[in-house]
Parts: C-alpha cells; structure tokens; sequence
C-alpha cells in the first residue's frame, strides 16, 4: 500500500456538507437565488419579486388550518390501473414513483379541521403527483370531502392544482367531471358553501368542471388558470392574446374570479369568507 493510500485511509469519515442544491431556491419568476430557509420561511414566497411558489398538501394544511385542530381523511379506495394502461412506462410503475415521491397515495387529499375556530373540510390537490392530474382517485377524494363537510354541516375548500384530466385512465378521468358537479349540487342543497382556491397551475378538465363552480372563487398572486394552452388558442383564432392572459390578475379584471389574495393574507380572508357565508348556520 502506497504512504498516499495509507493517509488517506487514515482520515477519519466526515459527513457530506451541504452543497448550493439543497441551501439555494432559484426563483422560477426572476432568476434570483434565495436562501432555501429563507424561502420556506416566506411561506414559499419569494422575497425579490414576490413570486408565489408551488407547495404540496402537507405545507398547505399547515399554513391554512389551525394547530393541531386537523386530520387527513383517509383516502378512498379505488382501481388503480383500470385500462391497464401503458406507454413508454406502465401506469403501474409510474404511480409507484408518484407514492414514493409524496406523503399521500394520490393527487388530492382532504384533511377535516378548523381555520381560526370555524370548523371546514379542504382538500388540496398536490401538483407534484403526476401534475395533479384527475382520475378516478381524484373524483372519489372530491366526492368524499364534500359528503364529509355536508356531515359536519361546514363549508368545503377545494385548493386547486392540476394539468388537467389523467390520460392513463381515458373515459373514466373524464367521468370525475360530472361526478364532481353532482357533489357540488348536493353542497349547495345543504345550503353550504363550496370555496375554490385556484393556484398555479389550473389547467384542462379541473378548470372546466369543479375549479371553476365555487360559490366564492378565490386565487392566489399570478396563478395560471385556464383549460386550453395559450399557444392552442392563439393557433386555434390565429389572434395574438393579450398580456396576463389566463393569469389571475387577468381573470379578475374580466369577471372570472372573485379575488386575488396574497398567500400571507389567505387564512385570515378565508376565515371572514367563511364567517358570512356561514352566518346563521350551526356547524355538527
């Protein structure tokens, strides 16, 4: 063994540092690079030009649902490859990924709890699972929170975040759309009120079934909403579209949605949202 080997085995082991990966978030928005920490503790937020992050269910229960007031209601029990459906990948295989890359078993999860003491049932849909697509899991967890709000007697807060219906499962995605608008209905003849919060992206058959039937309709800063793609529809009117198109400021400038509320201020508006259209009803 060479004296170079010997030193070198010598040398006690030291733990990996953290690299620039793992301590830097570079704005999707303005390019800069942001403390990590920084950025999270800015509820994802990005301090140089206020760009609202992407986050999953779990950050997002904890920034709108009070401490310790809540619980994820387990989810439904569904097919989970009815076509058997394969291309480059089998479906199968990429769900796996999907689980084993997030906290929950598919792309919308609800949790009952209480926003400042007003006790609610949200769902968050979970852009990070396969692009928070809708399938046949998605509609069963949307169909199970609004039966569970309706039981509690309190609203339902629906976060979207989704490109749109699930391929892998064709027709039957697809089928989530009226199944949701049924639930909705049924909401709405229990006097409750259904609240959307529309975040980045919301695009395809979400945008045209349940994301776009709240009774309020609010979005967060900046958020793409829409059903086709911005390139589709100019190629399709062969028209240049305005600027903003499809994004949230747009959207409330021409009477699609309700608000554009920051991220900071969206606990304490939900709960004054929640307050007047609960007025004069008893939660269970």
């Amino acid at each position: 063994m060479s004296w170079f080997s010997k030193v070198r085995n010598a040398i006690p082991f030291i733990a990996k540092r953290e690299t620039e990966d793992n301590l830097w978030h570079k704005c999707k928005n303005c390019q800069e690079m942001v403390f990590l920490k920084e950025f999270e503790e800015n509820q994802s937020i990005c301090p140089m030009c206020d760009h609202h992050g992407r986050i999953g269910a779990t950050v997002r229960f904890v920034q709108m649902l009070d401490e310790g007031s809540w619980e994820v209601l387990e989810a439904p029990e569904v097919q989970s490859d009815p076509l058997k459906f394969k291309d480059s990948k089998k479906y199968a295989d990429r769900m796996k990924t999907a689980m084993a890359d997030n906290d929950y078993p598919d792309a919308l999860t609800n949790a009952s709890g209480t926003i400042q003491d007003h006790p609610v049932v949200m769902g968050v849909q979970e852009f990070g699972f396969m692009g928070g697509s809708m399938g046949l899991a998605v509609g069963a967890a949307f169909v199970n929170g609004v039966n569970h709000a309706i039981d509690k007697k309190c609203p339902y807060i629906i976060f979207t975040a989704a490109g749109g219906a699930r391929m892998q499962e064709g027709i039957l995605s697809l089928m989530q759309m009226p199944k949701a608008t049924v639930a909705i209905n049924q909401m709405r003849a229990a006097g409750l009120p259904y609240i959307v919060v529309l975040t980045d992206p919301t695009t395809g058959g979400v945008t045209a079934s349940y994301a776009m039937l709240g009774d309020i309709q609010i979005a967060e800063p900046g958020a793409l909403i829409g059903f086709a793609g911005q390139r589709v529809i100019q190629d399709t009117i062969r028209e240049k579209l305005p600027e903003g198109f499809q994004r949230a400021e747009y959207l409330l400038d021409h009477g699609m949605i309700d608000m554009v509320v920051h991220r900071k201020d969206l606990r304490d508006k939900l709960a004054s949202v929640i307050d007047y259209t609960m007025s004069g009803i008893k939660a269970a």
